[in-house]
């Protein structure tokens, strides 16, 4: 029963310390073990001042001794003077015992100095470790928050962080619908080219009533192409002969151009000349007649 205690226990301890690590901000602890090291610091500091006050106290109270022991030495002397023995010797007897209280202020004075200079020496060496621990602290600071803000600009660079990782799964979900849609239509593009599906409304074909309709098409198109290159040819064949008979056998209206009063005018391209020759059956005009 007791292993089972102490197992809940490890588990506990375990899962709290897991939980103060996830929460400790490690600039927050830096600042709180600085500070505790200020207050001890200016307990030290504290420390040194009331040493330093007690040791001023005996030092006054050392004066005020030796100022009495001054005066029972005088009043000793001028007892003597007078001749009073017995006053002297009472005198003398007082400055004895102030004598005794100044020398235990003297061994305190001197033991409340070295405890003053002690602590001031411990105040030196704590103010150094704690500037130094100051500036160290301000160092892992600047470190840790560089280091934290180069985390979160990788994780956001990456899609993994907390802030760019909903984006990063939208964009892969929306990436895997596309690419799923995209098969989903291509596959029904096949089955209605193979026939496998019927298209309900007619306009789809297979590829077989394709490729016979292009071949139809084509067949069209030979054929008009050859219908427009024989019209094309026979338009100038039929031309040719019918040019070549009009030069052999002229019209009536050629041949006999139309006459006024005997004159028979030229044909046209023909020049009057007296060496030209005259047709056959055409009579040369006479000028003499002309006039």
């Amino acid at each position: 029963m007791s292993g089972i205690f102490q197992r809940i226990s490890l588990i506990f301890r375990a899962k709290t310390d897991k939980a103060l690590d996830k929460m400790e901000d490690p600039r927050q602890t830096l600042d709180y073990s600085y500070q505790r090291q200020l207050e001890l610091l200016q307990k030290v500091r504290r420390g040194v001042a009331d040493v330093a006050t007690s040791r001023k106290r005996v030092e006054l109270q050392a004066n005020q001794l030796n100022a009495q022991i001054d005066k029972l030495n005088q009043q000793a002397q001028k007892a003597l003077q007078v001749g009073r023995e017995d006053l002297a010797r009472e005198a003398l007897t007082r400055k004895s015992g102030i004598a005794q209280q100044l020398a235990d202020l003297q061994t305190q004075h001197a033991q409340l100095l070295g405890e003053e200079e002690k602590l001031t020496r411990a105040s030196q060496r704590l103010q150094a470790k704690v500037d130094a621990f100051r500036t160290r602290k301000e160092t892992i600071k600047a470190t840790y928050s560089a280091a934290e803000a180069q985390t979160r600009i990788n994780e956001a660079f990456s899609g993994i962080g907390e802030e760019m990782g909903d984006v990063g799964l939208a964009i892969q979900r929306a990436e895997d619908k596309t690419a799923q849609m995209q098969a989903r239509a291509g596959a029904i593009d096949e089955l209605l080219a193979s026939g496998a599906l019927e298209d309900p409304t007619g306009t789809a074909k297979d590829d077989i009533t394709l490729e016979l309709e292009q071949l139809a098409s084509s067949s069209d198109v030979e054929n008009e192409l050859a219908r427009m290159k024989a019209s094309l040819g026979a338009g100038p064949a039929a031309a040719a002969p019918a040019a070549l008979e009009g030069q052999g056998n002229p019209t009536p209206q050629s041949a006999a151009p139309p006459t006024q009063g005997g004159y028979t005018a030229p044909d046209a391209g023909q020049q009057w000349s007296t060496g030209q020759q005259q047709a056959p059956g055409v009579q040369q005009p006479n000028h003499e007649d002309l006039r």
